[in-house]
């Protein structure tokens, strides 16, 4: 049976991890950045380069709005994420995979085979995590970052899904990495797999 797993997270609950280890105890493809090269391939117009951009950003809802309704003079954002949506669609349809972020969790949601997974933790917690991986940076860097990615990410769930990220309705599975760590988590998505299947 295909298997498609979807993984939203905040900015240093570990939920990258989680997908590569994922896709070692399954055998299967995880994408994370992988995507930015099949988003750039769903559209000749578009560049690995400039889709990198556009996912380090979160677009407005204006040029979304305007997007709508000429399909001829779309803004750069619109484009990239309709190529990315695509390319998506396209992941879901062929083959068993992880994919990490890019709204995949309410872009597949009518899909039978996809788990769609949340991975939280508090602030204070994903900031010493991530201070443990990035020794070189200050904590208060990495707390700035935080702030401003997670906002970013929430911000970019909005603008085009419409709903608000780390809202339950949008997962199966939400998963506190502080509580139970990375390998449990690991563990317990392996196990609602199973259960689904059996």
């Amino acid at each position: 049976m295909k298997k498609i797993i979807t993984i939203s997270r905040q900015f240093g609950a570990g939920g990258g991890e989680i997908g590569r280890k994922l896709s070692d105890a399954l055998g299967i493809e995880y994408y994370d950045k992988d995507m930015v090269m099949r988003t750039a391939l769903m559209d000749p117009k578009l560049d690995p380069a400039m889709v990198n951009r556009w996912e380090n950003k979160a677009s407005s809802k204006m040029s979304m709005f305007y997007g709508l309704f000429d399909t001829y003079t779309k803004p750069m954002d619109v484009q990239i994420f309709e190529a990315q949506k695509k390319a998506i669609f396209n992941m879901a349809d062929k083959e068993s995979c992880i994919i990490l972020g890019r709204n995949a969790n309410y872009l597949l949601k009518n899909y039978d085979h996809v788990l769609r997974v949340y991975v939280y933790a508090s602030e204070n917690w994903r900031v010493n995590r991530m201070c443990g991986l990035m020794p070189d940076v200050s904590k208060d860097e990495i707390a700035a970052k935080t702030k401003k990615i997670d906002g970013a990410r929430r911000k970019n769930c909005q603008n085009y899904t419409g709903h608000t990220l780390g809202d339950p309705d949008g997962y199966d599975l939400c998963i506190n990495t502080e509580k139970i760590g990375i390998d449990l988590a690991v563990q317990l998505i392996l196990e609602t797999l199973k259960a689904r299947e059996a």
